[in-house]
């Protein structure tokens, strides 16, 4: 045996380790909480259960599940992305989480890298559920696959953004409160289940602004009425990305 054989090797861990590890772990710290599945998983498949086998909201012409199952991957998307992001940071920086993670050799952007892969992940495992369970009530989408994605990562990286920024400038139970409220709010009038032409006229070109209104018009336009790209819904996704990820850079407070 060598005397070296024992010799520690200090240091840090090569950095896409350190990423892939940090995701992992925000990914089954998730999975494991019971309030985060309710919001992210559990409330959107109730939705589109059960207003696509209740004729409760006029939809429109077609079967209900076409009009309502890109809504819901919207509010999937928001659910994870934006309400639950916002949370689960808001409290890590509260009891300082963030500020003993910050001093770690894993740099500040690399941790938000991790959290933004662990809401990728998470992603997945919703749409490919969501799509189980509308194809099971007769989902017949449309369009282009590669128009889907690219929608569905502008709208990650817009709620991820505003998601941040409210953790990162507001306390742990105003962020609480705030992320719940808008996500109701947006849910009643982002065009997820109600149609925004049900709305006044002035009303209608202000919630066409929002991202979730962007998000869930420009997948409904891919996959129920097989549009090419709804370029104008991906450009108002953009600029709530660009948005969101500069404020939150400019006014994230770790501690």
């Amino acid at each position: 045996m060598s005397a070296g054989t024992y010799t520690p090797r200090p240091g840090a861990a090569p950095l896409p380790r350190m990423i892939a590890a940090q995701a992992a772990l925000e990914t089954r710290m998730l999975l494991r909480n019971g309030e985060q599945l309710l919001l992210t998983v559990v409330i959107p498949t109730l939705l589109l259960v059960l207003f696509s086998a209740v004729d409760i909201v006029d939809t429109g012409a077609g079967e209900p599940v076409d009009f309502l199952a890109p809504g819901v991957l919207a509010l999937a998307v928001m659910s994870t992305a934006f309400t639950g992001q916002a949370i689960a940071t808001g409290f890590e920086r509260r009891y300082g989480v963030l500020k003993r993670l910050g001093a770690s050799p894993l740099p500040r952007w690399g941790l938000m890298t991790a959290k933004t892969l662990s809401v990728l992940v998470t992603e997945v495992l919703q749409i490919v559920l969501l799509t189980v369970i509308a194809f099971a009530l007769g989902w017949s989408p449309e369009g282009n696959p590669f128009a889907v994605l690219l929608l569905l990562v502008l709208g990650t990286v817009a709620f991820s953004g505003l998601g941040l920024l409210m953790a990162g400038t507001l306390k742990a139970e105003a962020t609480l409160a705030a992320a719940n409220l808008v996500f109701l709010l947006l849910l009643v009038g982002g065009g997820v289940i109600v149609p925004l032409d049900r709305f006044p006229d002035a009303a209608q070109t202000v919630l066409g602004l929002l991202p979730i209104s962007a998000l869930s018009d420009g997948l409904r336009d891919v996959l129920q009425h097989g549009a090419a790209m709804p370029w104008g819904d991906a450009a108002i996704l953009a600029v709530w990305a660009v948005l969101g990820l500069g404020a939150a850079a400019r006014f994230f407070r770790w501690e």
